[in-house]
C-alpha cells in the first residue's frame, strides 16, 4: 500500500515542513492558480497611508506603492497583511484561542516593517479581550542572514537571527533579550518559524526554551487579507 502524503495537524507542524520533501504534493500550476484565485479578493487592497506624506508611505501590497528592494527577495512571500486564528498557553499551564493580524509592509528601503496584533477568543469564537501587540523590523543580507528586531507590549525587545529554510520557510532564533522591570519575567530563550503552508495560508509557531528544553509556546494558521 502506497505511503499517503502527510498532512500537518497545526499551524506549526505546517510551518516546521518548510522543506520541500516534507510538504504534501502540490504541482507549481496548481500553486499559481491557488494563488491567483486568493489574490482576487486581495490584489486591490493596501493598508491606510496619509496621502500627504513627504516620503514613500509604508505598503504590504507588492502591486501598490514602491517597488520591493532587491535585498528582499527572499522575504518576499511574507509582504502583505495576514489575519487567523491560533492558540497559546497561559503561565498557568493552560491555553487559550487567540485571534491574529499580522502585517509585513516596506516602504522601498532594504527591511520590512512588522506588526502583530492579537485578541483573546472565547468559547463560542467570539473576540472578548484585547491581548499582545508586537512591532519589529525585519532585514537580510546577500548570504541570507536574517536579523529580526522584535519589540513586545508587554515590555521586552528582542533581537533574532536566522535563515531561510527553503523559498517559503523562514527560521529564526533568539540571541537577545531585554525585558523591563514590568516585563515578563518567564520569557526565556526562544526559536520561530513563520512558512507558507500547502494551502497559501501562512503558518507559524513560537517555541520558548522551559525547564531546559524548546516547547511549543503559541502558533498560528493565517489567511492573507491584502496584497
Amino acid at each position: 500500500m502506497a505511503e499517503e502524503n502527510h498532512v500537518p495537524d497545526t499551524p506549526g507542524d505546517a510551518a516546521a515542513s518548510g522543506a520541500p520533501e516534507s510538504r504534501p504534493t502540490r504541482s507549481g500550476t496548481d500553486a499559481v492558480n491557488l494563488a491567483a484565485e486568493q489574490s482576487k479578493s486581495t490584489a486591490g487592497r493596501n493598508i491606510p497611508a496619509l496621502e500627504d506624506l513627504p516620503v514613500a508611505a509604508d505598503t504590504a501590497n507588492l502591486r501598490l506603492g514602491p517597488n520591493l528592494h532587491d535585498g528582499l527577495l527572499a522575504l518576499l512571500p511574507l509582504v502583505g497583511v495576514w489575519r487567523g486564528e491560533g492558540q497559546a498557553d497561559t503561565p498557568e499551564g493552560g491555553q487559550y484561542t487567540f485571534g491574529q493580524q499580522i502585517t509585513f509592509a516596506h516602504d522601498g528601503e532594504n527591511y520590512l516593517t512588522y506588526e502583530s496584533r492579537m485578541w483573546k477568543v472565547d468559547e463560542e469564537g467570539n473576540p472578548s479581550d484585547l491581548d499582545q501587540r508586537e512591532s519589529g523590523f525585519v532585514r537580510i543580507d546577500l548570504k541570507d542572514n536574517i536579523e529580526f528586531v522584535c519589540s513586545h507590549s508587554a515590555g521586552a525587545v528582542e533581537i533574532f537571527y536566522g535563515k531561510p529554510v527553503n523559498e517559503r520557510a523562514w527560521e529564526i532564533q533568539s540571541a537577545s533579550t531585554m525585558v523591563t522591570e514590568t516585563g515578563p519575567a518567564t520569557l526565556g530563550p526562544g526559536k520561530r518559524l513563520y512558512g507558507l503552508m500547502p494551502n497559501n495560508h501562512l503558518g507559524w509557531v513560537d517555541e520558548r526554551v522551559v525547564d531546559g528544553e524548546l516547547r511549543p509556546r503559541m502558533s498560528a494558521e493565517l489567511t492573507r487579507v491584502v496584497g
